[in-house]
């Protein structure tokens, strides 16, 4: 009988196929389900919430910045403006080798990146080299999420680089501040200050500062949905509110005038190496102010260039004691309150004793004997002491205060209002030496106030320097009537005008004429204190109005410490530069009078030495 075959007694492998399929299946069954039950969640329960948030993830709002306002002089030329640039940045991470571009036809043709670089080098004129290594990135570097390829382009190069095509560089928007008068009243202009991001700027100094509100305007806010590369996509949901532009501030200031006074304060200022020289003008029968000057003033562009103290205009910022052109206050509340007449005689000496104080003159003379008049010619200290001690302290003090000593000016500016105190606080000599401008300080554009009341038939008319605000469709709205105050009466206004020529036809402005106009004026000279507090320097000035019998335009002329010798101290030739080219702008006609000045002396001799 045959042997049965032997049995292979080897064990199968288990046959794991099926296992593997179930499994698979398990999991695409579990993922289905997942899927599934989320589609039904979006579809089915809450499809729009869904959407939303889809739409959030792909929107970006940004701020409109509105376009600052434009500071114009009074003929409407421009002294502040901004100007729309771009900065271009790219994603250095987003960009390709490569990209497409579409074509006239309608079609689209790969472009190479760097292609589009060379042809961005020209538009731009940056070197290809370094362009290269803002859009690409240096050679084995790490790639930028944001880097600058050209900062301040204008929106006409912006549209030639967007024209180039390439995709992954954006433009930001921004406003530039321009001054193209350079320093032509930039520390009355002052300057702005940029944000940290650079988006926007704000007031910094000056009438940038002050009228900051009027100017800014209101920003606006721009919303649209950008795709997976960050690129805006084109006819997406967009929003957005419009950005209000700021208001135009319109001056009072005259371009050329002020060119003109700068020039000449500059001058003055180089020949006696003062610490500053500046200058006022004001339209008497306005209050109007043609021009602020400095010899040192900050130039807009670049204000970091110039020292702090000079970024304000000394003329608002600087207050110093005035000297014999306080006179004027004091010889203008004697003759109101009709202790004196500008024809009264009084024996004046070099030195003067009175109330256990000696009182001099700063040159020493011979005792003449004087009319008022002539003592205010003379710009005697003796005989206006004579004179205000007709008056009692309170009595001065009041008047002075009336002319605005010691008292807030507004013009859009601050304004410095000086040391001014009350006369119970008087030491026994500052008594008297408030009747000469010894004593208290005040601004050059308080001078100019004081003597545009004189000027102005006794009715002061607060200055100003903003003339309208123009709104962004052109709208204009002119200031409100400033302030009027009648101070000193008609009468004594003449008779201080008439005083005013006799100084400079017969006293201490002899220099200040001005070919075909009667002119009037007062000259003074102050201590100034150096940096330790210590007087030992001067200020010298002069205020005056042309013409004298009807008066149109005032200059203030002011210079703290000249160097040299104070018998050598004279801003007449800026005084008459500047009065020139203001009675030439205006076209002011010559007078066809002539002077009328008062007598000096006693008796038929008037002339006599200093």
């Amino acid at each position: 009988m045959a042997r049965p075959p032997a049995r292979n007694t080897t064990k199968k492998p288990p046959r794991t196929e099926p296992r593997r399929l179930r499994t698979g299946l398990a999991i695409a069954m579990v993922l289905l389900v997942l899927l599934g039950g989320r589609l039904f969640l979006v579809q089915g329960l809450d499809p729009a919430a869904e959407a939303n948030d889809a739409v959030k993830q792909r929107t970006r709002t940004v701020d409109v910045q509105p376009v600052r306002g434009s500071i114009l002089d009074s003929s409407g030329k421009i002294l502040a403006a901004s100007f729309e640039r771009y900065d271009l940045v790219v994603d250095q991470r987003q960009v390709k080798t490569e990209f497409k571009r579409r074509n006239d036809q309608g079609g689209r043709d790969v472009v190479q990146t760097q292609d589009a670089i060379k042809d961005l080098s020209s538009i731009l004129g940056i070197d290809e080299q370094e362009l290269t290594t803002s859009i690409v990135g240096a050679e084995g570097a790490k790639k930028k999420g944001y880097s600058v390829v050209a900062k301040g382009i204008t929106p006409e190069t912006r549209n030639k680089v967007l024209k180039v095509g390439l995709p992954w560089i954006t433009s930001q928007n921004r406003f530039e501040r321009e001054y193209p008068n350079g320093t032509i009243a930039g520390s009355v202009l002052g300057f702005l200050r940029s944000s940290e991001d650079g988006t926007s700027q704000t007031g910094a100094e000056g009438l940038e500062l002050s009228q900051d509100r009027a100017l800014s305007g209101t920003p606006g806010k721009k919303t649209y949905e950008i795709g997976a590369d960050g690129i805006r996509i084109p006819m997406a949901t967009l929003k957005e509110k419009e950005a209000v532009d700021g208001k135009d501030v319109k001056l009072t200031i005259n371009s050329d005038v002020q060119w003109a006074a700068q020039e000449a304060v500059m001058a003055k200022q180089k020949q006696f190496n003062a610490e500053w020289v500046n200058a006022v003008v004001v339209e008497v029968k306005t209050g109007k102010i043609r021009a602020l000057a400095d010899s040192t003033t900050v130039d807009p562009n670049d204000p970091g260039a110039t020292d702090a103290k000079f970024r304000r205009s000394t003329t608002v910022s600087q207050a110093f004691e005035p000297g014999s052109t306080g006179k004027a206050a004091t010889f203008s509340a004697a003759l109101e309150e009709g202790v004196v007449k500008p024809t009264d005689h009084f024996k004046v000496p070099h030195s003067f004793k009175i109330g256990g104080e000696v009182i001099h003159d700063s040159l020493k003379h011979q005792t003449f004997n004087m009319t008022a008049a002539g003592i205010f010619a003379r710009s005697y200290n003796t005989g206006t002491t004579m004179i205000g001690s007709k008056l009692t302290n309170e009595q001065r003090y009041e008047w002075m205060k009336k002319f605005g000593i010691g008292q807030d000016i507004d013009i859009g500016l601050p304004v410095n209002k000086g040391i001014f105190v009350t006369p119970d606080r008087w030491d026994r000599r500052q008594q008297y030496t408030t009747m000469f401008g010894q004593g208290y300080s005040q601004t050059a554009l308080h001078t100019a106030k004081i003597f545009q009341t004189i000027a102005n038939n006794g009715v002061q008319i607060e200055p100003s320097l903003i003339e309208s605000y123009i709104d962004p469709d052109g709208t204009e709205h002119e200031r409100k009537d400033v302030a009027k105050t009648r101070v000193i009466s008609k009468k004594t206004s003449q008779e201080m005008r008439r005083m005013m020529e006799t100084v400079v036809t017969d006293g201490t402005g002899y220099a200040m004429d001005i070919d075909g106009y009667r002119v009037g004026g007062k000259s003074g000279t102050g201590q100034a204190a150096g940096p330790t507090g210590k007087l030992d320097g001067y200020t010298s000035s002069f205020a005056g109005m042309v013409p004298i019998d009807d008066p149109q335009y005032l200059v203030v002329v002011t210079m703290q410490r000249p160097q040299g010798n104070w018998r050598s101290f004279s801003v007449a030739d800026t005084f008459k530069t500047i009065m020139s080219q203001t009675l030439n702008s205006y076209n002011v006609p010559p007078t066809t009078e002539k002077p009328n000045p008062y007598k000096v002396f006693v008796g038929k001799r008037q002339k006599y030495g200093w």
